[in-house]
């Protein structure tokens, strides 16, 4: 069927188009060129309506160990959302960290048709595929962790070269259908095991006597090297420790110039002025960003109220479970090759630390230039639920709005932070450049995240509403592969998304030293560690592999 969306206002940033009245075709569950039969499509008018593609969230914890922990810590937060059968849905629940079902219905709702668990252990990809697989509609994909691992530890520690390592990092990729590399903590979720409580760049492992810089480079170099589109994904040391902006700085440099990608960059962008010794060091972070091109970042923005803070960096969720509301934790473990912990979490606008830490994420997102190299995030659920993005948005594009609510967080804060003084405002193509098109293009997404010919018809039209919180909470139709499955908001059909993945080329020879390895240390062979293609598919999704450019080495 031939389907015609006449006289919208397309925001398409990846071919340049900001308001102008167009009209896209769709067929087949792709965006086509105006066609000769045009005048047989069924057609909807969306005149003066803002027409978009499909929002992407390139870094929200939606499967894994970790969020499966953090349901189980939380049986009130399951009272808190709890949304009823329908004779179109079923039932699922949670606010902080939904269930499957509610994770894909709300995030379709706001106009999300893509979203990447940006933090998959190798070890439990088949857990977390099969839980993404029961996530509805939304596209997904993972971020694979390493940079603790033993192997890649003993690599790096044996001085084996780059090409080998490039190995290695294909091998994970290719196993376990990921579409990126993520980084925690490089070296410091490992050390913690040897009892070392803090890991700074330059800082030697106790035990394999690598530095956390050497773990950046080679894994850098890697991604690099093998042509993943996306660049190192860097969740760097010293996550919430007041001074780190220092830290987060010599990450930068070890990259040497590499592209690289710090993720959840709010909660490393802190300095030690002042008399509590915590202070914002947002501008420092802005400028080195703007300054280095090959450098992108999402925020992490935190938000007031109850969420869950789960993370890989179980070095930093052991320091803060004492602060922990309400006060219980877990911290765990699988096979020694990267940490887990979830600790509950309510930012209050009244705390002093809380509210600079509001502060700083608006600072960040304020004052870098270039917003194809900044991605909106809350690092769900760390920072706050994804469904506050639309209060998020508004922040952003409407000073007034923003200015109100900074008048009202903790008067300390306040005068520590320059965000009053800041009267930038997000235009809506910026938005769709934050939420959209960069996403897609960091993602190597090439038929995602623009309306172009041959885009996936992931489309969403909105009312322009100058409530942009209202507007973005809202949407009036979306459509998912060229189905409408919203409509005011809504849910009007439930699908099944995709999976993305890259699989970069490699010496297949490096499989006979991971299977010595894993035959002599893991408690599974390397041929059960691999998922096969069919195997995925039976989880509930189709596969989608991306190109890598070309291998540089």
């Amino acid at each position: 069927m031939l389907m015609r969306l006449a006289g919208g206002r397309m925001m398409d940033p990846a071919h340049g188009i900001d308001g102008q009245a167009r009209d896209v075709y769709v067929r087949d569950g792709r965006i086509i060129d105006p066609p000769a039969d045009a005048a047989a499509a069924q057609t909807l008018d969306v005149s003066g309506r803002i027409v978009m593609a499909g929002a992407i969230d390139l870094h929200t914890h939606i499967g894994g160990g970790k969020v499966n922990l953090a349901r189980l810590l939380l049986p009130e937060d399951h009272r808190q959302a709890c949304d009823p059968r329908t004779a179109l849905t079923r039932s699922s629940c949670g606010h902080a960290t939904p269930g499957t079902l509610a994770t894909g219905y709300r995030y379709a709702e706001m106009g999300y048709t893509a979203c990447f668990e940006p933090a998959m252990l190798p070890i439990n990809a088949r857990q977390t595929h099969l839980e993404l697989g029961d996530t509805p509609i939304v596209d997904k994909g993972c971020y694979a962790l390493l940079g603790n691992d033993d192997f890649f530890l003993r690599m790096l520690a044996a001085g084996q070269p780059q090409s080998r390592i490039n190995d290695y990092v294909a091998w994970v990729l290719d196993c376990t259908h990921s579409i990126a590399i993520k980084v925690v903590n490089p070296g410091g979720i490992s050390a913690f095991k040897f009892n070392q409580r803090s890991l700074d760049v330059d800082e030697e492992h106790a035990y394999y006597r690598v530095t956390p810089r050497r773990v950046l480079h080679a894994l850098t170099r890697a991604v690099h090297e093998l042509g993943v589109p996306h660049g190192l994904h860097v969740h760097g040391c010293n996550l919430g420790v007041p001074g780190n902006v220092d830290t987060t700085l010599a990450t930068i440099g070890a990259a040497e110039g590499l592209p690289i990608h710090l993720t959840h960059v709010q909660f490393h962008s802190y300095g030690t002025e002042g008399d509590r010794k915590f202070s914002s060091a947002a501008g420092r972070i802005a400028e080195a960003i703007n300054a280095n091109p090959n450098v992108s970042a999402d925020v992490g923005q935190i938000m007031f109220g109850q969420t869950v803070t789960a993370s890989g960096d179980s070095m930093a969720q052991f320091r803060n479970a004492d602060v922990g509301s309400p006060r219980k934790s877990v911290i765990m473990d699988i096979e020694c090759d990267a940490g887990c912990g979830v600790v509950p979490f309510r930012y209050r606008d009244q705390s002093f630390v809380n509210a600079l830490q509001w502060a700083i994420g608006l600072e960040i997102f304020l004052s870098v230039r270039d917003p194809w190299r900044i991605f909106l995030t809350t690092d769900h659920p760390n920072g706050a639920p994804f469904t506050t993005y639309p209060h998020l948005i508004r922040l952003l594009a409407d000073r007034a709005f923003r200015n109100e609510m900074f008048e009202k967080i903790n008067p300390d804060a306040r005068a520590a932070s320059i965000l009053g003084s800041l009267t930038r405002e997000y235009s809506l193509y910026e938005i769709a450049i934050m939420t959209r098109a960069g996403p897609a293009r960091t993602l190597g997404l090439a038929d995602r995240g623009h309306l172009g010919a041959g885009a996936a018809a992931d489309i969403v039209v909105y009312r322009d509403d100058p409530d942009r919180e209202r507007m973005f909470r809202t949407p009036e139709y979306v459509f998912k592969d060229g189905q409408m499955i919203v409509r005011d908001g809504r849910l009007v059909a439930v699908t099944r998304g995709s999976v993305h993945a890259v699989k970069p080329e490699y010496d297949r020879s490096i499989e006979a030293e991971v299977a010595e390895y894993f035959e002599r240390y893991q408690t599974t062979s390397a041929d059960g560690f691999r998922i096969d293609r069919d195997e995925l598919c039976e989880c509930g999704s189709e596969l989608i592999v991306h190109a890598c450019r070309e291998a540089r080495r």
